[in-house]
């Protein structure tokens, strides 16, 4: 059984406690590297957070209005493994 990974808030610029707008995955949803987790708001733009690795979600650390910064947690996931994780990393086919 694969251990849960915590996946946080990555550099978002020079930004500083920035608001929760939307959470865009729940717990049981199977995302994959880039879908959006959940979007920002600070008072310059609007930012979706992508997923850095494919997992299930097991688990939501946040909720809207909450303010984050770089290395707020916001989700626990078990990452994909073995066989599902090394095949998607194997671009290559034998001709």
């Amino acid at each position: 059984m694969a251990a849960h990974k915590q996946i946080l808030i990555p550099d978002i610029g020079d930004f500083d406690q920035v608001e929760i707008i939307d959470i865009l995955v729940k717990p049981g949803d199977r995302i994959k590297p880039e879908d959006p987790l959940l979007s920002l708001e600070s008072d310059k733009a609007t930012m979706d957070i992508p997923a850095p690795e494919a997992g299930l979600v097991k688990q939501v650390l946040v909720q809207v209005g909450d303010k984050v910064a770089q290395g707020t947690p916001i989700l626990e996931i078990e990452p994909e493994s073995g066989a599902a994780a090394e095949t998607a990393a194997e671009p290559h086919a034998a001709p």
